[in-house]
């Protein structure tokens, strides 16, 4: 497993763990169902991209999780900005997925100029 493929995972881990602690100890049910939707969509996407049919695919697949990635981004902040999340829950989650997101801008970045 690549180490964007891990990253994504493990962080996913900390994701369906915070949905839990939002619908069991906040009574959230909006906002974590849509983090929960776009965090997941990352490891997935990259997990497909290890399997793409070229690498027009895999980049395709790689920008999408980017995407997902940035949205994870604003409902991690719009929680935190609702309180729904402690400010130490923020600070201890935001940088994964700022890393998350520089590792598929990176990867992106690296394969488009390998192909030109």
């Amino acid at each position: 497993m690549s180490a964007l493929a891990e990253k994504s995972y493990q962080f996913s881990i900390r994701i369906v763990k915070m949905n839990r602690y939002l619908l069991e100890r906040k009574k959230e049910f909006i906002l974590s169902k849509q983090l929960l939707r776009s965090d997941t969509a990352i490891g997935a996407l990259i997990s497909e991209a290890q399997y793409a049919q070229s690498k027009a695919d895999f980049i395709s697949k790689l920008q999408i999780a980017l995407k997902e990635a940035n949205e994870s981004r604003y409902w991690i902040r719009l929680l935190h900005d609702t309180e729904y999340i402690t400010p130490a829950m923020f600070e201890s989650i935001i940088p994964d997925i700022d890393s998350l997101i520089k590792m598929l801008t990176n990867s992106i970045n690296t394969i488009k100029e390998r192909t030109t």
